[in-house]
């Protein structure tokens, strides 16, 4: 399939937003981002102040995350079958309720720990619904010379909402509590659902029905049948799991360790790295490289590798938030790049099954990875661990440029 070219001019990146369609998608979701933002934030102060141990929102996360996995291929499979834009509206309600439900019963005081895993769960499973859905319904509305520029609005609402969502949370947690954020979170969702039901997707001919675990299974052999869309998913399992859970869970000793700073120094990166992917993002829907865009990827993923194998080596601060906001600029194209060549070259009924198969493979080792920091940080520096987990990554995402399929895919 030949890359679908978009047509020139000045801001390129914004011109997904000529779609009435798309403003509306955009709009909904970049509230309910914004909304995800501070109910993490909230969340992991409620966790803490349950039980006063530092694991509690590991658990709270683990719960999340594997309800999410457990729904992921089911809802990739019914986003193919049935209107994306109704199961995204369904999980948004679902997850209002939730939130609702969470609001009210932190709100009267009755919050424990038991509860707070039990509708971490629920919002898991909705989650899982969710995303093939979303993941689908981005280019039936915008042209498909427009899905660049969709999908560097997207990240640039995603980087900013997680900016700003946390900010908003501190704010109002400190002012109302942390059912303020939760109620918060709830209308976000209502929003979203809301401006979501004004749109009007194009429709698509979906398979005839085989059956969920059938169409699972027909999405799992399409994906393997693309040597560029399997590897990347395989690759980014691993990599997640040998660096990113790493990343995560060791910054905050790292920045202690490494520069003798302490939280503003830690909240400085996150926050200099969102900047990066925005900025990103936006380079990405602006360029938009009509050529050889899987070596471009892998490429500026290994180079993210890099800037992080640098930012654990310099002893100074400064030149350490230079080289994330370098790291997060990489992957903000990088990730344009993937949504993009998956929108344009998977076909539409199958594409919500490759979302949930990307999804689930990206994340499935996660816990894993988060286990073997656990293991492995008692017996060696952070730092030591950042350098060999991003040193490896970088390596494994430059191996497939020795295929000639994968250099020559798109």
């Amino acid at each position: 399939m030949e890359a679908v070219a978009e047509p020139g001019g000045r801001a390129r990146a914004l011109h997904a937003l000529r779609s009435r369609d798309f403003r509306l998608l955009w709009s909904g979701q970049t509230i309910s981002l914004v909304g995800d933002g501070a109910f993490l934030v909230a969340l992991g102060w409620k966790s803490f102040s349950l039980t006063g141990s530092k694991s509690t929102l590991a658990l709270v996360l683990m719960a999340h995350g594997t309800a999410m996995l457990a729904t992921l291929l089911i809802g990739g499979a019914l986003a193919d079958r049935y209107p994306r834009r109704t199961l995204m509206i369904i999980s948004d309600l679902a997850r209002l309720a939730v939130m609702v439900v969470l609001a009210a019963i932190d709100f009267a005081g009755e919050l424990n720990i038991g509860l707070l895993v039990a509708l971490a769960i629920c919002y898991g499973l909705g989650d899982g619904f969710f995303y093939p859905a979303f993941g689908g319904i981005v280019p039936l509305v915008v042209d498909q010379h427009h899905i660049a520029s969709a999908n560097a609005l997207i990240g640039l609402s995603r980087q900013a909402a997680f900016v700003a969502g946390p900010a908003l949370a501190g704010v109002l947690y400190g002012l109302a509590g942390s059912a303020s954020v939760f109620a918060f979170n709830g209308v976000s969702f209502a929003v979203a659902a809301g401006l979501l039901l004004a749109a009007r997707p194009r429709p698509i001919e979906p398979e005839p029905p085989k059956g969920t675990l059938r169409e699972i299974a027909d999405g799992v052999r399409y994906v393997v049948g693309v040597p560029w869309l399997w590897i990347s998913i395989f690759l980014a399992a691993f990599i997640l799991m040998i660096a990113m859970a790493p990343y995560t869970a060791l910054l905050p000793a790292f920045v202690e360790d490494q520069y003798g700073l302490g939280v503003g120094a830690y909240g400085a990166l996150f926050t200099i790295q969102s900047l990066g992917m925005a900025i990103g993002s936006l380079v990405f829907g602006q360029l938009n490289p009509p050529g050889h865009r899987v070596v471009i990827m892998y490429l500026l993923f290994a180079l993210n590798d890099v800037f992080v194998v640098a930012m654990a080596l310099t002893p100074w601060f400064e030149a350490g938030l230079v080289f994330v906001m370098l790291r997060g600029l990489c992957i903000g194209f990088g990730l344009g790049v993937w949504n993009t060549l998956m929108m344009q070259f998977v076909p539409e009924n199958k594409l919500a099954r490759v979302s949930s198969l990307d999804f689930f493979g990206s994340f499935a080792l996660v816990p894993v990875g988060y286990a073997l920091t656990a293991v492995l940080a008692g017996m060696f520096a952070p730092s030591s661990l950042l350098i060999a987990g991003f040193g490896l990554s970088a390596v494994l995402w430059t191996a497939p440029l020795a295929l000639r399929r994968v250099r020559e895919a798109a």
